[in-house]
C-alpha cells in the first residue's frame, strides 16, 4: 500500500498526479492531438485505418431525433453497449446483453425499457457524461463476447487490460475485472478488481479492491493472481502501436478479449490514471525514467515490446 508520506512515496517510485501531469502528460501529450483518444469514434476510425482491430459499431446517434432508430440499429442483435463518445472514467455507459422480443436486458439480468434507453441516450447527447458538459455523440457497438479464460475471474461483465504505453513501450498491465459492487462494469472507482500483471509474462501478480489488497474475487472466490491473460504478445503489440496512432508519449490503452476476434481496442486515454501502481504494488517511476534516459530510439513495435519484456517484468 501507499499511504506514506510523500518522501517515502518518492524513494518507492510512486508517481504522483502533480508529476504525472507535469512531467509526462504536459511535456509528452501535444494538446494538438487529445482529440484523436479524447473522442472514442475518431479513436476507432483511426484503429480501423491502421489494422487494429475495434469492437464492431452497429451505429451512432448525434440528434435527438436520431433515437428513435435505435430499436432498428439493435434488433437483430444478441446484445449491444451504448456509450459516449467524450465520455470518461466509464461513466454513462450501457451494456445490454440480451434482446428478446424488443425487450432489453442488462448483464445481472435486470430489464432495461426502451424508454429508459432512449432517457439514456438523450442524457448522452446532452452531455451529461462528456468531459466539459458539451454536446456529444452516442455510439452503439456491438457486444463483445466473453473469452472463456476469464470465467469466474469477472463478474456479470467482460475484464478489460489496461496498459500503460511510454514512448511506444509496454511499461506497467492491470486487468481489471467487474465485480457486483461495479454493477458488471470494470471501473476500479465503482468497486472493479484491479491485478497487476507481468509485463514479461501476463501473469497475475498482485490484487485490489478499493486500495487494499484482495486475494479472492469477492463474489465468485476465485484465487485472482492465478491468472494468465491469453494471446498476452498481441496485447502488448496492439497497445504499442497506439503510440504511432495517437502520437501522444504517455498513453493508456483499453483492450479486452473476444472469443472470437481475438484482442480488440476499446479505446485510449491521454491522462491514465495512478491505480495501477497499487494494482502491481509497485511505482510506475523507475520504468519511466528508463525509457527517458535511453533518449530518442528508433525501435520498431516488435523490438520495443521485446525490450520491454526484458526490462519492465517483475523480476527485472
Amino acid at each position: 500500500m501507499f499511504l506514506a508520506n510523500p518522501a517515502t512515496l518518492r524513494r518507492n517510485g510512486v508517481l504522483c498526479m502533480n508529476k504525472r501531469n507535469i512531467d509526462y502528460i504536459g511535456r509528452y501529450n501535444p494538446r494538438k492531438f487529445y482529440k484523436r483518444v479524447d473522442d472514442k469514434l475518431t479513436t476507432k476510425q483511426l484503429a480501423l485505418a491502421n489494422n487494429i482491430a475495434v469492437p464492431d459499431l452497429i451505429g451512432t446517434v448525434s440528434e435527438q431525433h436520431g433515437i428513435a432508430e435505435i430499436p432498428g440499429m439493435v434488433n437483430n442483435t444478441d446484445g449491444f453497449v451504448i456509450k459516449p463518445s467524450k465520455g470518461s472514467g466509464g461513466k454513462g455507459i450501457l451494456v445490454v446483453t440480451k434482446v428478446e422480443n424488443g425487450r432489453y436486458y442488462k448483464p445481472n439480468g435486470q430489464e432495461v425499457t426502451p424508454s429508459e434507453v432512449d432517457r439514456h441516450v438523450s442524457n448522452i447527447l446532452s452531455g451529461l457524461f462528456s468531459l466539459g458538459g458539451k454536446p456529444d455523440v452516442a455510439i452503439v457497438e456491438g457486444l463483445i463476447q466473453f473469452d472463456p479464460v476469464f470465467d469466474g475471474y469477472s463478474y456479470e461483465g467482460v475484464p478489460d487490460i489496461r496498459l500503460i504505453i511510454f514512448k511506444g513501450f509496454p511499461i506497467m498491465g492491470m486487468l481489471r475485472l467487474s465485480t457486483a459492487a461495479s454493477d458488471g462494469k470494470a471501473n476500479l472507482h465503482q468497486g472493479a478488481v484491479g491485478v497487476g500483471i507481468d509485463i514479461a509474462t501476463g501473469k497475475g501478480l498482485h490484487a485490489v479492491q478499493f486500495d487494499q489488497p484482495i486475494d479472492l474475487h469477492p463474489d465468485t472466490k476465485k484465487e485472482l493472481i492465478s491468472i494468465q491473460v491469453p494471446q498476452w504478445d498481441t496485447l502488448l503489440h496492439t497497445a504499442s502501436m497506439a503510440y504511432e496512432m495517437s502520437e501522444l508519449g504517455y498513453l493508456g490503452t483499453d483492450m479486452v478479449l473476444d472469443k472470437n476476434k481475438g484482442p480488440l481496442l476499446l479505446e485510449l486515454n491521454a491522462r491514465p490514471g495512478l491505480a495501477i501502481q497499487i494494482a502491481n504494488g509497485r511505482g510506475i517511476l523507475p520504468n519511466l525514467r528508463h525509457v527517458e534516459k535511453m533518449g530518442n530510439h528508433n525501435m520498431t513495435v516488435e523490438e520495443r515490446v521485446a525490450y520491454a519484456k526484458i526490462h519492465f517484468s517483475a523480476n527485472s
